[in-house]
């Protein structure tokens, strides 16, 4: 796969900066990606993100896309609008939908998932030998979609 140019990547009030990309790992079943940090117009990192390029069992537990923002900046849908523009790079990829998780209790992501226009598919249980249940002690989680 190519790595695209990630300049555009911004709007009146975020931009995503490129950390990092990282190639697939067939073997453990790891896809592509691309690693940002969320700042704001001056370069104030406030959170990160992150896109997964491509489909598989995975990605289906795990998501395409991962967020987190810094609590200080909490509430003002920093995680949303990251999603937004991650969504035009996948796009570019020739991507058709995305899978964004998270845990159920998790009602911040959620709101997140919903303020980008996703719909919840499912709540499921994790697979036994899934590595966020083995490493993470996680069991369940809410899988929404997003048509590109």
């Amino acid at each position: 796969m190519v790595f695209l140019d990630t300049s555009f990547l911004e709007n009146n009030e975020i931009k995503l900066c490129l950390q990092k990309t990282v190639d697939g790992d067939t073997e453990i079943g790891w896809l592509p990606a691309y690693h940002f940090a969320i700042c704001d117009k001056h370069g104030r990192e406030m959170g990160v993100c992150d896109l997964r390029i491509g489909h598989n069992l995975n990605t289906y537990y795990g998501g395409n896309i991962g967020y987190r923002i810094k609590e200080e900046y909490s509430g003002h849908h920093y995680a949303g609008k990251a999603c937004l523009l991650l969504f035009e790079l996948a796009k570019k990829h020739g991507m058709d939908h995305l899978i964004i998780t998270c845990n159920p209790d998790n009602y911040a992501s959620r709101r997140t998932c919903e303020y980008v226009g996703c719909r919840l598919v499912e709540i499921v249980r994790l697979p036994e030998d899934n590595s966020m249940r083995l490493e993470d002690g996680e069991t369940e989680k809410c899988i929404y979609r997003i048509e590109l």
